[in-house]
């Protein structure tokens, strides 16, 4: 199905007529546990996340082993300062094996389970495996081949646009659509670790949607939840978000992770965004129109006598809305009524003479 209605992951429609599809990405979180790898996919499940994804790679298919200038992680501010990207990813990669178990206990649970390949042999490893979409990193954003291998499934893809220029990511886009991408979701991403909203730029997602008219969406490194749940209201239709059982646990990624709680609490506040948008509208709804009674409207507070003139102290806009419009008090006041009135009637024409 196209950009108009929806695209299909499996069972789930993404798209702006549909709640936004919510992501829980597990990355290195599983600490080289299977037991605990599959402990996140059951918590993810209960949060109600629609989907898990993982990361297929090894350090091999990442980089190589080498002590040289640009392999080691530098940066003082950095999660993984001192590590060599080949440790880091020897540390965080998600054994190939796992795979199926992991992607059997999510679908047993309702979830869609798939993947972010690095490399020409993890997409025949999860063509093997039969995943319905794929993901591209960042930080793959500007390898073509890669994007065009993963294009020529023609399934799904989402691609994260971090560091991407406007220039980097047209390219990127015709590439997947020329090697036969029918349905793609860009993800306004900021790669940093853990993100700040100052540098997020939500207002993005908009401009991206019509330059690229596809859907839009945010893979979140900041914390909490905030910046997802305002993507929303901007027009994103996914939410990618790092989840652990526990921050304190450890793990090459759990420092920005949601928790169990907070997961649970992006899919409630992201579905009420959504089911908020709606579209423009004035006057009463449906909802409101049994409402429209406790309105101010003018009445008549004190018992009056036929012939009697009313002033301020005798006829006043209260609520509820029985009698008239408050904007008709300077024509009522120094008429006379027509007949005796009693304190709590609501005026109309036909007590005036």
């Amino acid at each position: 199905m196209g950009f108009d209605h929806g695209i299909r992951i499996a069972d789930r429609y993404v798209g702006q007529s549909h709640e936004p599809f919510i992501i829980a990405e597990m990355s290195g979180n599983h600490n080289r546990s299977l037991e605990r790898a599959l402990s996140i996919v059951e918590a993810a499940a209960r949060t109600g996340a629609h989907a898990l994804k993982l990361q297929t790679y090894t350090a091999d298919t990442m980089t190589i082993d080498v002590e040289a200038e640009g392999f080691r992680i530098e940066d003082p501010k950095s999660l993984w300062q001192g590590a060599s990207l080949y440790q880091l990813y020897e540390q965080a990669h998600t054994p190939w094996e796992w795979h199926p178990p992991l992607f059997a206990r999510a679908r047993e649970l309702g979830m869609i389970p798939f993947s972010t390949p690095f490399d020409d042999t993890a997409v025949d490893f999860l063509e093997g495996l039969e995943v319905p979409c794929y993901k591209i990193a960042s930080f793959e954003n500007t390898d073509l081949p890669l994007i065009q291998r993963v294009a020529a499934t023609g399934k799904p893809l989402i691609i994260s646009t971090g560091m991407a220029s406007l220039s980097e990511l047209d390219e990127t886009v015709r590439a997947a659509r020329s090697a036969g991408c029918r349905d793609l979701i860009l993800l306004k991403c900021t790669s940093t670790y853990p993100a700040t909203p100052e540098d997020t730029n939500i207002r993005t997602i908009a401009h991206m949607r019509d330059l690229f008219n596809c859907e839009i969406g945010l893979s979140d490194h900041t914390m909490g939840v905030g910046v997802s749940v305002a993507s929303v209201a901007l027009g994103a239709t996914v939410i990618e978000k790092h989840f652990t059982l526990d921050r304190a646990d450890g793990g090459v990624d759990s420092a920005f992770s949601l928790e169990p709680p907070e997961m649970a609490q992006l899919v409630v506040e992201t579905r009420r965004v959504w089911q908020s948008l709606g579209r423009v509208s004035y006057g009463a709804s449906a909802a409101e129109v049994k409402s429209l009674q406790f309105r101010r409207s003018l009445y008549v507070v004190q018992d009056l006598e036929a012939g009697a003139i009313l002033t301020p102290q005798n006829l006043r806009a209260i609520r509820p809305g029985m009698g008239l419009a408050p904007k008709h008090l300077a024509q009522a006041l120094g008429r006379k009524v027509r007949r005796a009135v009693a304190r709590g009637t609501p005026l109309d024409w036909s007590l005036l003479e």
